[in-house]
């Protein structure tokens, strides 16, 4: 099997650092992704990507390998009951600021073509949506990865 990757880049009009915090702060991403990223963010340390329903429930879990703020964060991603076989696969954040924007370049690699296309699918709705919030204030009235 070949494994695939998925890169998608949103420019937003926010810094460096308050991308990062939106991507690290645990009550922050519950807000805008559905789940709230709780780590120490220091290399080496475990990550879950935890439902922000109060259920403790982590849908994912990892190791921060890279952890540059606030330019670079590089974890690995895997189901709570074991990565699949090719093992975990990798999600890469690349913050660059530029006078009053910042563009983010998510890089999801190792994955199968159904992980691949479901990382198509929530990638984009996750970025839209925390380029809305960096924007607003306000995440979008809906969860856009839940429309059909």
């Amino acid at each position: 099997m070949t494994a695939l990757s998925y890169r998608s880049i949103v420019y937003l009009r926010a810094t460096p650092e308050r991308v990062w915090h939106a991507l690290t702060n645990a009550d922050e991403s519950g807000i805008y992704w559905g789940h709230r990223n709780i780590s120490t963010w220091l290399p080496g340390a475990p990550w879950e990507h935890q439902r922000a329903d109060d259920s403790g429930i982590a849908d994912v879990i990892g190791i921060v390998e890279t952890a540059d703020r606030p330019h670079r964060l590089v974890t690995t991603w895997a189901a709570p009951d074991g990565p699949g076989p090719s093992g975990p696969s990798r999600v890469t954040f690349e913050i660059q600021g530029w006078r009053d924007l910042t563009r983010l370049t998510v890089t999801h690699d190792n994955l199968g073509e159904a992980e691949r296309a479901d990382s198509e699918q929530g990638w984009s709705a996750v970025l839209s949506n925390l380029k809305t919030y960096l924007e607003t204030g306000h995440p979008l009235p809906q969860q856009p990865w839940t429309m059909p």
